[in-house]
């Protein structure tokens, strides 16, 4: 059995929460639960699986979402080389280990004792009272927020094993750890049992990967000099003035994706949480003075023409909000991020149908990670000499909170999030009954009174009243229609209702 999960985005505590350990816990007792069920054959029996094989797809330790970048003394994107930089990496990953150690002591726990499922009995029955082991190894693969793992470097060898070994990894130390599947023979070979291609995805994202992984990218550059000192710079200039909602608001700005719809989600969240416009134009200014810093930045300027869109320009308009759309500003970052890498929908499924692996119908399963959005896609289903070969596209979302934009009235840019944990289950042979998968996302919803803001505006902005005071609870002015896939009535029986009874 091979289980996925990715994009946890543990972090040095110093830019917002993290999940809770309890869903490390939570994870535990649904490898026994998975396990268990995976044990039970096609003919009926019961025989305990071998192992438990748990892949972490990317972005586990995030090493980039640290205010500590914001010193003079290193950045992701100076010399890979630097011994400047790899002491700031180093510094950041041990104060992740420490900041996550209750959460991560549970992968410790899965490694050293694995779990424990019910023995079977010589006819293929559970075996009541007995229980054996199951190891569980452990494999890690690095996204775009933990590339510097991939880095090679006897220092960064030291690096690892202090990594492996306070998360109990199976994964090679003394190498670096891979960002493909092919840079590991042991990967390689669980893929193959499984039916599974898996990456992280960060290779269809031009923000995020640029054609190597051993080197920054442009999202290392938005999240450090716009994301992370946005924040600190609004609590120094405008903390005393800012209602609390509002800077407790700030600190879940890593949680919206794309990352690029991050200035619309802060004019929701001010429209909502602060009173004053006077205030919520100076927070503006402030981001907007920070993204002309981030527009000149000399690795950004650099990246003018790698793409055949005008990038700079895009980013203005992304970004900026005196560049701002009148209308459908989220919806035209939305294409424009899809136009960027070669896609109609945000969705990455479609990168799913050009990979080797599902053309040569080597997998069933494609799985990436990187767009915190679980999904399950078809792809194609073959029949050729009796045989039937199903293949589906897999996201394995994220272990983190998601604010997603309303659809009643965009214009307004109104955001719920809710707290989200997927993970992915993948079964060889006869496995679970000869099932192929299973996935799993639990959505944990936030009550209102607790999120980090409150309404003060009239929600008027889309020209829809909504008011509710004397207002009636039903709706009689909504028109009612048929569903669009229903079948109008032949004009004889509208005429005559009862000609069919």
């Amino acid at each position: 059995m091979l289980v996925i999960i990715s994009d946890l985005h543990l972090t040095d505590g110093t830019s917002g929460a993290t999940i809770s350990p309890g869903a490390f816990q939570l994870l535990a007792e649904r490898l026994a639960d998975l396990g268990m069920s995976a044990s039970r054959r096609r003919d009926g029996t019961y025989r305990p699986i071998e192992r438990i094989d748990l892949l972490l797809l990317g972005d586990v330790l995030d090493a980039i979402r640290s205010t500590k970048w914001l010193g003079d003394r290193a950045r992701p994107w100076d010399d890979t080389k630097s011994p400047a930089l790899f002491e700031m990496v180093s510094q950041i990953t041990s104060d992740i280990l420490v900041h996550n150690n209750q959460a991560l002591g549970e992968f410790r726990r899965l490694a050293q004792q694995g779990v424990s499922l019910p023995a079977a009995t010589n006819e293929g029955r559970m075996a009541g009272g007995e229980l054996q082991p199951v190891p569980v190894r452990i494999h890690y693969m690095v996204g775009n927020h933990d590339w510097f793992y991939h880095l090679p470097g006897e220092n960064y060898n030291q690096l690892r094993r202090k990594i492996a070994s306070h998360m109990g990894l199976a994964t090679y130390p003394d190498a670096p750890f891979p960002h493909e599947i092919w840079e590991s023979n042991e990967l390689v070979q669980v893929m193959r049992r499984h039916k599974v291609f898996a990456r992280h995805g960060d290779v269809y994202d031009p923000f995020n990967y640029e054609g190597d992984r051993d080197a920054s990218s442009l999202g290392d550059v938005i999240v450090l000099e716009l994301l992370n000192r946005f924040g600190v710079k609004v609590r120094q200039e405008l903390g005393d003035d800012l209602p609390n909602t509002a800077l407790a608001g700030l600190q879940e700005i890593d949680n919206v994706r794309p990352l690029l719809l991050i200035p619309v989600w802060i004019d929701g969240l001010l429209e909502r949480s602060c009173p004053q416009p006077a205030i919520r134009k100076e927070v503006k200014r402030i981001w907007d003075g920070l993204a002309d810093e981030f527009l000149e930045h000399p690795f950004v300027q650099q990246r003018d023409t790698w793409c055949p869109v005008d990038i700079v320009d895009g980013l203005q308009k992304a970004l900026k909000f005196s560049r701002r759309l009148s209308v459908g500003w989220a919806s035209w970052v939305a294409q424009w991020i899809a136009e960027l890498r070669g896609a109609s929908q945000s969705s990455y499924y479609s990168h799913a149908l050009t990979e080797q692996d599902f053309r040569n119908r080597r997998a069933k399963h494609i799985v990436y990670g990187h767009t915190h959005h679980a999904e399950v896609v078809p792809l194609d289903a073959s029949y050729a000499d009796g045989y039937v070969l199903h293949q589906a596209y897999f996201n394995s979302g994220t272990w983190r909170r998601v604010h997603e934009q309303t659809q009643f009235a965009p214009r307004e840019h109104e955001f719920i999030a809710a707290d989200t944990m997927t993970y992915l289950a993948f079964y060889k042979d006869d496995e679970r009954g000869g099932r192929p998968y299973e996935t799993w996302t639990g959505t944990l919803g936030l009550h209102p009174l607790t999120t980090s803001n409150y309404r003060v505006d009239s929600a008027t902005n889309s020209g829809i009243n909504t008011n509710a005071p004397g207002q009636p609870i039903s709706t009689p002015n909504v028109p009612v229609r048929a569903p669009h896939f229903a079948v109008p009535l032949a004009p004889s029986s509208r005429a005559n209702p009862t000609a069919n009874g």
